[in-house]
């Protein structure tokens, strides 16, 4: 499978582009993500190669959903090919999101498929106020939902929990898949 990744002139677009909307200057954005004045500026100048768990950070300290800042505009009809599609990398463990969808103007949701190993947990800090995620599992089986109340489950099942509480996931078998749909409010 190849390993697509966003741009990183993508991503340095929307960076300088939402912070701009938001007028927050290079050091207060870095302060709120919680990452180096430095990393944010390599960031911003299409360098570095930044982890799910930074760009998640920036988009939670900018209050936009992270496909904002990995996905460019495209036309009406989109096809994505198993293994194609811009992938973020988690540094923690062995998780995969790649955008599938990511919601236009007026709508508040983001599609990925994601893959994961056994191995390190996925630990995620809360989103956005009033994020919920939606799980429905392709292949193998994971543990997911709210740190304090994850939830195992297999092929075709579905989980919805708060993705502005601190939520983690973690493959129980390996090549496991499945649809993760984020919901904006």
């Amino acid at each position: 499978m190849e390993r697509t990744t966003a741009p990183l002139e993508v991503i340095a677009a929307a960076l300088r582009r939402e912070r701009g909307r938001v007028g927050l200057s290079l050091s207060e954005l870095a302060k709120r993500a919680g990452i180096a004045k430095s990393t944010l500026s390599q960031l911003e100048s299409a360098s570095g190669n930044p982890s799910v768990e930074t760009l998640w950070a920036l988009g939670v300290a900018l209050n936009v959903p992270l496909s904002r800042l990995v996905d460019p505009p495209v036309g009406r009809v989109q096809v994505i090919r198993a293994g194609e599609g811009p992938a973020i990398y988690s540094e923690r463990s062995h998780y995969t999101a790649t955008l599938l969808a990511s919601c236009p103007p007026g709508a508040r949701r983001d599609v990925y498929h994601v893959a994961l190993e056994p191995g390190p947990a996925r630990e995620s800090e809360p989103h956005m106020a009033g994020t919920v995620e939606h799980i429905v599992v392709s292949t193998g089986s994971l543990v997911a939902g709210p740190l304090d109340a994850p939830v195992e489950i297999g092929v075709g099942d579905y989980l919805v929990y708060p993705g502005d509480l601190a939520h983690t996931c973690r493959a129980l078998e390996p090549g496991t898949t499945a649809i993760m749909v984020m919901e904006h409010v």
